[in-house]
């Protein structure tokens, strides 16, 4: 797909606080991000819980570095890159990714936040900051999809407290803001990507269904917004740009065939961290 957005949909940006890009990743990438997650024993082995307060466990995988590899490539291909800088209006540099992992019946929720609620902490002066969320498996209200507050991004950054395991807002700002703002349930297909700011308070249910739901997440940070200290995320660095045909020339280096998998062992594994 073109890494080109249109006028509207950056001014929809801007308004909404997220843009939802359906099969910006076409039906053969998505594909390969798929079996690949699955057959990557390094997300089995770095996962950590965080536990929700509602008896679930929503699991992640985090990295700092896009390397080499196929996470490396999506993190670093034109299409999104070029869609972060449109949208942010300055040169971005890849701030961490991460796979989230719900498992069936046993993936948990996670509450309302706000990404710069903690990033904030890190040093950054300015929420111009942006994540890239990517359906490696369809996303549904039964699985946990994601949830975001239209127009949120425009209270500012909110406070945050410990609820569970993970970092939450406010509930005092979040339940009036729910009252005058449209909840939006993202539903995905497998390539979908929804594009949020980081001051978007966003949220997931518990996955309730037989299936499980798997996301990248590609997160950016503005040239501008260099951190003033130092944190468990990297301060500016370019980032190479990759084209888009690297995602489909990685996955022929993945898979000998078809159906073979890539080893795992071979390539660059993620380490985990907290966020």
């Amino acid at each position: 797909m073109s890494a080109h957005l249109s006028t509207e949909q950056i001014n929809a940006f801007h308004e909404d606080g997220y843009l939802i890009v359906p099969g910006l990743f076409d039906a053969k990438e998505a594909g390969i991000l798929q079996t690949a997650a699955k057959a990557d024993k390094a997300f089995d082995e770095h996962a950590y819980n965080l536990a929700d307060g509602e008896g679930g466990k929503a699991q992640l995988v985090l990295w700092n570095k896009a390397g080499e590899n196929l996470w490396g490539s999506i993190a670093r291909c034109e299409r999104v890159v070029n869609a972060m800088e449109a949208m942010l209006g300055d040169e971005v540099y890849h701030y961490h990714s991460k796979m989230s992992i719900k498992r069936p019946h046993t993936g948990g929720a996670w509450s309302w936040h706000q990404d710069y609620g903690y990033w904030y902490q890190n040093g950054c002066l300015y929420p111009d900051m942006a994540s890239a969320f990517i359906a490696i498996d369809p996303n549904t209200r039964d699985n946990g999809c994601m949830q975001v507050l239209n127009g949120s991004h425009k209270m500012g950054r909110i406070e945050h407290g410990r609820f569970g395991d993970q970092t939450g807002a406010d509930p005092e700002r979040v339940k009036p803001a729910m009252k005058v703002m449209d909840l939006v349930y993202v539903e995905l297909e497998p390539g979908d990507t929804l594009f949020f700011h980081s001051n978007t308070l966003h949220r997931s249910d518990q996955n309730t269904s037989e299936v499980s739901r798997w996301s990248l997440i590609c997160c950016y940070n503005t040239r501008h917004n260099n951190p003033y200290k130092a944190s468990h995320h990297p301060s500016y660095e370019p980032l190479k740009k990759l084209p888009d045909s690297a995602i489909r020339e990685m996955g022929s280096k993945m898979f000998e065939v078809e159906t073979d998998f890539w080893d795992p062992a071979k390539d660059e594994t993620v380490g985990a961290g907290k966020d």
